[in-house]
């Protein structure tokens, strides 16, 4: 593949071949860097801040594997994880890849029922969970749910992290189901470091890692089946695109249940001898304290983020000296963000990438000394030794600058949906091309810009219409702060657009949807106009920073 001038692709460091399996790379971290200080969680109980040195870090996670090996949990069982960022997720988490079992990161959003369907699909023996977080007891809305008709067959055992007031849960009609972190640990000293140290031997880089569920924008989540040794190479591969080293300072603001917070967080931490630094909640206030007092130098997250960060009115206040590389990407990045993040903050690296769960998390990459214009106006190009295509309906690969769906094959494309062949082969087909269900189209130099989802796609009055075309335009008013266009059933059209508008702050327009039907009439096609506009105070996003159009539809445009 070609790159400009002055612009080099990296090396593929081939982290499978390092370290193999995550249990080695844990050993290896606190073999090379010791007593430089690993994890920083100011979020403890109590208001209590915990730090642990690669060794100390390394010394927890052995235990947790004991105490998972002591409850007859087997190579290739499934253990669940249902948690906010925190010391005790990053430890409970290696403990369970440790002792072989698959991990099932559970997002800290969901209801009751939500995670009583990941459970019951991944066929999950264990779960780590907490009480209290945003006063959210997440076992007792389990119960509940369980109570309510949900199945959950396979669970076994409910470890409770942490819980905010300290308080011992009661067991459940179950007995001793539901234990806490402590007690759970000691159950360990019934296996010695030998038994545990063998079980995490036996392990090798083509086992699954874990299963890690769709975001479920386009439907029920599905379990993408990923092994030890194609996360450790894509990551290792993305920590030295963003040039991570040692002693630098992550601010991790990426949930942990998300492919981008645990592996592209904790693992390049790992990876790299960086300090890992969980911030269980994005409040903007307390984040540009930590970024100031935890002297924090790389920061990644949605494009949200960052704007927050240089709109803040007291900005000024803290000092972000020490910040020097960002990335960012799951949205559009404004040429001018990208911009003041380096004038205004003088932030050394910003870049952008793309990826999706079914590739573990990572397909394409901004590189160090890319402009802003393709900073922002693109998500870089394909990490070294995976091929990205552009086709169109019938798998013919289209010429530089057209638009089709994006196909990616290498060894970051999962090893299929769990339990689930035939979604795994309209995934992946005879080729071993993942069809990734977004739509983008490709420079001459293979840089990648995402424009929509296929399944956003509609068809009004006979022509395809993308609406993230449309929302680039409605962006551009000054009126409009956040904005998502779906398709909504028209007798004459079939389908017509509708924006849905979040208002900028300084708005004061009475008639929203005449004065964006005029911007957008001046700038677009007749077929591309929305047809309606209303104002909404929020639009729902995954954890991820993307909108759900999912949810959209079915609030503003149901199905029969």
């Amino acid at each position: 593949m070609h790159y400009p001038d002055g612009v080099s692709d990296v090396t593929d460091p081939r982290g499978d071949l390092q370290w193999g399996t995550i249990p080695s790379l844990v050993e290896d971290a606190a073999a090379r860097f010791g007593e430089a200080e690993a994890l920083v969680d100011r979020h403890g109980p109590g208001g209590t801040t915990a730090r642990l040195t690669f060794d100390q870090l390394a010394e927890e996670v052995a235990a947790a594997t004991r105490a998972i090996v002591a409850n007859g949990i087997d190579r290739g069982d499934r253990i669940a994880i249902w948690a906010p960022n925190c010391a005790e997720w990053v430890i409970a988490a290696l403990g369970a890849v440790g002792a072989g079992a698959l991990l099932v990161p559970l997002n800290t959003r969901f209801k009751g029922a939500e995670a009583a369907y990941v459970l019951r699909e991944s066929g999950a023996r264990m779960l780590f969970t907490v009480e209290g977080f945003l006063g959210t007891d997440y076992p007792r809305m389990l119960d509940d749910a369980v109570a309510a008709g949900e199945r959950v067959p396979d669970l076994e055992r409910v470890v409770v992290l942490r819980t905010d007031d300290g308080a011992a849960r009661k067991a459940t009609a179950k007995g001793d189901q539901v234990v806490h972190w402590e007690v759970f640990l000691q159950e360990g000293g019934s296996v010695s470091a030998d038994v545990a140290a063998g079980r995490t031997a036996s392990i090798t880089p083509g086992d699954l890692s874990d299963l890690v569920f769709t975001s479920g924008t386009t439907g029920r989540p599905k379990g993408a089946m990923t092994t030890h040794g194609q996360t450790l190479r894509t990551f290792a591969t993305w920590s030295e695109v963003v040039g991570l080293h040692q002693g630098d300072r992550y601010l991790i603001v990426n949930p942990f249940f998300h492919t981008f917070g645990y592996k592209a967080g904790i693992l390049t931490c790992l990876i790299t001898g960086a300090t890992m630094v969980p911030e269980p909640v994005f409040d903007l206030d307390l984040v540009l304290a930590r970024l100031s007092e935890e002297r924090i130098s790389v920061l990644a997250g949605p494009p949200t983020i960052f704007q927050s960060i240089l709109d803040h009115p007291g900005r000024h206040e803290f000092d972000l000296s020490s910040l020097r590389l960002v990335v960012t990407g799951a949205a559009v990045v404004p040429v001018e963000l990208v911009e003041r993040l380096w004038s205004d903050l003088g932030i050394e690296t910003v870049l952008t990438a793309y990826g999706l769960t079914e590739a573990t998390g990572t397909v394409t990459m901004c590189r160090r000394g890319d402009s802003a214009q393709v900073i922002s106006g693109s998500s870089g190009r394909a990490i070294p030794d995976v091929d990205v295509r552009i086709v169109d309906v019938g798998g013919t690969e289209l010429e530089a600058g057209e638009a089709g769906e994006i196909i990616v094959r290498g060894y970051n494309v999962m090893r299929g949906y769990f339990n689930d062949p035939d979604a795994t082969d309209e995934a992946i087909d005879a080729g071993g091309w993942l069809h990734t269900g977004d739509v983008g189209a490709m420079d001459e130099a293979g840089n990648v810009t995402i424009t929509d989802r296929l399944k956003d796609m509609y068809v009004s009055g006979g022509f395809n219409v993308y609406p993230a075309e449309i929302e680039a335009v409605l962006r551009l008013h000054p009126a409009v702060s956040q904005v998502a266009v779906i398709g909504v059933p028209d007798t004459r059209m079939g389908e017509v657009g509708m924006a849905l508008v979040v208002p900028a702050p300084e708005a004061t327009s009475a008639d929203l949807e005449s004065e964006l039907g005029a911007w957008t009439k001046e700038r677009l096609a007749n077929y591309k106009v929305p047809r309606r506009v209303q104002a909404v105070e929020t639009l729902p996003v995954n954890a991820g920073g993307k909108v759900l159009k999912r949810e959209l539809r079915e609030q503003f445009a149901p199905r029969p």
